[in-house]
C-alpha cells in the first residue's frame, strides 16, 4: 500500500462562524479514508489563539464531537513555533473556515508564505469574493448581471434608491450574519447600524422577486471547471433565507434540479463558472443567483469560496445530485491543491 497523504484540517475561527466551520470540519474529518490519509487538526479559537488536539484522535472538534467511549479530549494552545512544525510536516491544509480571518484572504496568505499547499481559492480571490461590493464590481465589468446595490462606508448617511423593502448586510461577512431585510424608512437606520457592529462598509440591496438558485462549482484552470446541477431554495416558514432557514434542521428545503426552464438550469450553470472563472478562484464555490420573476432574467449574488462544508450541506446535495459523492468531492479538492502547487512552483518570481 503506498504511503498516506498527510492532510491538515483547520477549524472554528475567530469570526461569528465559528461553530459552522466545526461542524463543516467534523464532516469533512469523518469522510477522509483513513487507509489514504493521516489526518492532522488545528483549531483557532474565537480568540484567535491556535490549538492542537492533546490526544491522538482528531474527533475532538468541539460541541457534541468526541470518539465513542472516549471522554471529550479538548484543544490546548501550542507556541507558534509547533504550528509552523505542524503546517511544514503535512502535505495539504484544507483550511475549513467561514468568514473574516478564514475564508478573506489572510489565512490564505499566511499558507502562501509557508508554502504550504491548501484547498480553495487563494489570497486574492478569497479577498474580492468576500467583500460584495469589490465582487459586484467586477462582475459589472466582465458583463455578468448582479444585484443592484448602493455602498455605505464610514461617514455615510443610510439611504436606498430602490424604494422598499430592501436588504441591508455587512459587506465581509457571511451566513446571513448581521443582516436585514427592511420593510420600510423607519426600519432603515436600526438596520444599517447592525450592519455596522460587524463592518465597516455595508451594502443597501434591492430586493429581487423571483427564485434564489443556488450552484456549486469545482475545479482549477485546466481542464476549467465544472457547475453542478443547480438548486433552488424553499425557505418554507421563514420569509427569506436568514441565518435560521439556513441552519435549523427544517429551515429550508432544497429542489435538485429547480423547476426552471432547461435554458434557465444551462445559463445559471455558465455563469457560475464565469463569476468563478473572473473572480481567478481555484478548488470550489457556490455561486447564488436569483431568476427575477417576469422576465427570467439571472441574476447573480454572491460567489461563497468556502461554503458550508458538511455532507448535508447545499454545496455538497448539489455535487452529489450531479453524481460526485461527498467523499470523492473532498478527494478530489485535495488533487486540485496539489496540481496548483505543482504548476505554481514552474514560475519565476
Amino acid at each position: 500500500m503506498s504511503a498516506r497523504r498527510r492532510v491538515a484540517v483547520l477549524m472554528g475561527g475567530r469570526s461569528s462562524e465559528h461553530e459552522i466551520s466545526l461542524a463543516s470540519a467534523r464532516s469533512v474529518i469523518e469522510a477522509l479514508d483513513p487507509k489514504r490519509y493521516e489526518v492532522v487538526t488545528l483549531e483557532i479559537g474565537q480568540d484567535g489563539r491556535w490549538a492542537l488536539p492533546s490526544g491522538p484522535v482528531p474527533q475532538a472538534l468541539g460541541p457534541g464531537a468526541s470518539p465513542a467511549g472516549d471522554t471529550p479530549q479538548l484543544p490546548v494552545p501550542v507556541p507558534s513555533g509547533e504550528v509552523a512544525t505542524t503546517l511544514a510536516g503535512v502535505e495539504v491544509v484544507l483550511p475549513i473556515l467561514h468568514g473574516p480571518f478564514g475564508e478573506d484572504g489572510r489565512l490564505q496568505g499566511l499558507l502562501e508564505m509557508a508554502g504550504v499547499p491548501y484547498v480553495g481559492a487563494d489570497h486574492a480571490a478569497s479577498a474580492v469574493c468576500m467583500d460584495k461590493d469589490l465582487f459586484k464590481a467586477i462582475m459589472r465589468d466582465q458583463g455578468i448581471p448582479v444585484t443592484r446595490n448602493v455602498t455605505l462606508r464610514n461617514g455615510d448617511a443610510p439611504r436606498t434608491p430602490f424604494g422598499y423593502p430592501v436588504f441591508v448586510k455587512p459587506a465581509r461577512l457571511g451566513s446571513s450574519v448581521g443582516i436585514s431585510k427592511v420593510h420600510d424608512e423607519r426600519e432603515l437606520e436600526p438596520a444599517v447600524a447592525l450592519a455596522r457592529r460587524h463592518d465597516e462598509k455595508v451594502l443597501v440591496e434591492e430586493f429581487v422577486r423571483g427564485v434564489e438558485v443556488e450552484c456549486g462549482v469545482l475545479g482549477n484552470r485546466v481542464p476549467p471547471p465544472v457547475a453542478s446541477l443547480p438548486g433552488t431554495i424553499d425557505t418554507l416558514q421563514h420569509e427569506w433565507y436568514d441565518f435560521a432557514s439556513k441552519y435549523d434542521a427544517e429551515g429550508m428545503r432544497l429542489v435538485i434540479p429547480p423547476e426552471l426552464p432547461q435554458e434557465t438550469i444551462e445559463l445559471v450553470q455558465k455563469r457560475s463558472v464565469d463569476a468563478f472563472v473572473a473572480c481567478e478562484c481555484e478548488g470550489l464555490a457556490r455561486v447564488d443567483f436569483f431568476v427575477r420573476e417576469g422576465d427570467g432574467e439571472v441574476v447573480v449574488n454572491e460567489l461563497n469560496t468556502m461554503p458550508g462544508f458538511t455532507a448535508t450541506s447545499v454545496y455538497a446535495k448539489l455535487f452529489e445530485a450531479s453524481g460526485i459523492e461527498y467523499g470523492e468531492l473532498i478527494d478530489t479538492l485535495i488533487e486540485l491543491a496539489l496540481e496548483r502547487r505543482e504548476r505554481r512552483a514552474m514560475l519565476e518570481y
